[in-house]
């Protein structure tokens, strides 16, 4: 298929969509492996086709249009579909080859994630995986994500989401301060006991529940933290009561340095997901990688605190 002046159009979207992605002209052309001018001829050539700007460019950025947002969820998918025809007549003939870009919580990926992935290139070493550890949502079509892993309930009906478990949120404690303080029999106990907290939290804690009324507690302590892994490891070398969500404590709760209390005032589980774009066709690939990480996250979340 070709534009004006003899220009290859599946071309020219791989290129649009390598901008988009790649967030400039000259990171494009590094990726691509083509020259810059080559880059923005191809993109002024499909803008003059299409009759639209894509991009807002100025001497220090480039950003998207809206018709440029919307045309890049369009791109994508052309794109996919067309990887996908060419994957089935070579169906069988090699090995899973090409690129993937996972999201994942930070410390979920570290622990669980990470390691999963690992082992999937390990398995098809055809296969390059990108892994981005980020605590936020991340916006899968804008930041050119192929697979996000998700904690808690999904707002985002744009996206596919398949469940691979869930986890608690779960008050702990070590077994020595337990019995030295005594174990607490209801949640407002806490607030005369000394609690870990994070930085970003607020004097509130706890996601509680009782007679099916939600409700948290204001809370004390002497100690915070930025990152979850030190504040789990305070609280298993007994300096006091911390929350967190079940994965994050399990090996510690397998080792007995820590122990769940309060369980009867838990709130629900949240749920954990795969998630990627709605689209009629997923390249091969991705619907590899999925298949692979809800196998494996199956085979072991049992014991690793999400059941």
């Amino acid at each position: 298929m070709w534009i004006n002046g003899g220009v290859d159009k599946f071309k020219a979207m791989e290129t649009f969509v390598r901008i988009a992605d790649e967030g400039s002209l000259t990171a494009a052309a590094r990726a691509t492996g083509s020259s810059l001018p080559a880059v923005v001829r191809s993109l002024a050539a499909y803008e003059t086709e299409l009759g639209v700007r894509l991009f807002n460019r100025t001497t220090r950025r480039i950003s998207l249009t809206e018709e440029g947002r919307q045309h890049l969820d369009n791109c994508r998918q052309v794109l996919a579909a067309l990887e996908e025809s060419e994957a089935a007549l070579t169906a069988g003939a090699g090995e899973p080859a090409g690129h993937l870009t996972i999201t994942t919580p930070v410390l979920f990926g570290q622990m669980w994630i990470a390691p999963a992935v690992t082992r999937f290139v390990q398995q098809y070493e055809k296969m390059r995986c990108t892994v981005v550890l980020l605590d936020r949502v991340v916006n899968l079509l804008e930041e050119g994500i192929d697979v996000g892993i998700r904690i808690g309930a999904l707002e985002d009906s744009s996206l596919v989401a398949l469940p691979l478990g869930s986890i608690r949120r779960v008050v702990v404690a070590n077994p020595a301060y337990l019995r030295k303080h005594g174990v607490p029999q209801h949640p407002r106990e806490l607030r005369a006991a000394n609690c870990i907290r994070m930085i970003a939290g607020t004097p509130t804690w706890g996601d509680f529940q009782e007679n099916g009324r939600a409700f948290r507690l204001k809370v004390s302590g002497n100690l915070e933290f930025n990152h979850v892994l030190p504040a789990v490891q305070a609280c298993a070398d007994g300096a006091g009561f911390g929350m967190f969500f079940s994965y994050q404590v399990a090996p510690f709760i397998a080792e007995k340095r820590l122990k769940i209390v309060l369980e009867k005032f838990e709130r629900p589980p949240r749920p954990i997901s795969v998630v990627y774009p709605h689209a009629r066709l997923l390249p091969a690939r991705t619907r590899l990688f999925i298949d692979w990480i809800r196998n494996e996250i199956t085979a072991f979340r049992p014991s690793k605190g999400f059941p």
